[in-house]
């Protein structure tokens, strides 16, 4: 004997089936692309923040932790002594083979020097979603996309990220940033190293990564005269190779160099 269902629960069900489909194709892709090496060393180091003329103006820490699962949590934070700073932070898991680590969250927040609230700013690998939140009169106000499938977005990640570069495996990568001022958006970059020079540890233990956005050859070279030079410094020779980094503390920012305790300042150029 065959049951007539009724249309309504027909429909019903076809709608559930839909959903499922769309969840089930999304989850698919539900991952970045970005494969990043594991840290040699973990804990805590010691930094301070620097304006551009290399006086100091407030701490600055980078942590990396090792978590139970085999996972990497990355905190960062730097900025003005009473004045705004940023806080930082990544969670990254091992890929499928347990060889390399991927993002799982990337997740950045702004204080003005009262400690309120500026902006924040989300990269959710496993959602799919990127959001901008900018505090104004007490309120968030949010946006939000949609990330492609298979990001590479590394805002949180740059660190690790540069790795290959610094040890002379890779002349050049490219990879995405997730931006807010102006609305949300993602922007292609590329990274290269600037130079390599004499270092704590001899010739070549002081290598500059310099990176960009990406906009082909003639917008390329209009950007980087228009742009903030934005830089690493690392010491390939070292367990944690880090040693500096310069950007603007937040989108339209006031650029700032932040310095692990015990690198000369002088050793960081401003060679254009």
């Amino acid at each position: 004997m065959r049951l007539r269902l009724p249309l309504r629960l027909v429909f019903f069900r076809l709608v559930l089936w839909i959903a499922f489909a769309a969840v089930a194709a999304r989850g698919a892709h539900a991952e970045s692309a970005l494969r990043l090496a594991y840290p040699e060393a973990f804990g805590s180091v010691p930094a301070a923040t620097y304006d551009t003329s290399r006086i100091r103006v407030g701490a600055a820490r980078l942590v990396v932790e090792k978590l139970d699962d085999e996972g990497v949590r990355i905190f960062a934070a730097s900025g003005f002594d009473g004045g705004v700073h940023n806080v930082a932070t990544a969670l990254l898991e091992p890929t499928g083979d347990h060889h390399s680590l991927q993002p799982v969250l990337q997740e950045s927040r702004t204080f003005r020097g009262d400690g309120s609230l500026r902006g924040t700013l989300s990269i959710d690998h496993r959602t799919r979603i990127a959001t901008c939140g900018r505090a104004d009169g007490g309120a968030l106000a949010v946006e939000q996309i949609e990330l492609p499938a298979s990001d590479r977005v590394a805002n949180v990640a740059l660190t690790l990220l540069f790795e290959p570069l610094v040890r002379g495996d890779a002349p050049s990568l490219t990879f995405q940033m997730f931006l807010c001022e102006g609305g949300a958006r993602l922007m292609d970059f590329e990274a290269r190293v600037e130079h390599r020079e004499m270092g704590a540890h001899g010739p070549g233990s002081l290598v500059e990564v310099r990176y960009r956005p990406d906009l082909g050859p003639i917008g390329s070279f209009v950007a980087e005269h228009l742009i903030p030079r934005l830089s690493f410094w690392f010491d390939p020779t070292a367990s944690t190779p880090w040693l500096a980094h310069r950007l603007p503390l937040f989108s339209k920012g006031p650029e700032v160099m932040v310095i692990r305790d015990g690198v000369p300042t002088r050793w960081l150029t401003d060679e254009n």
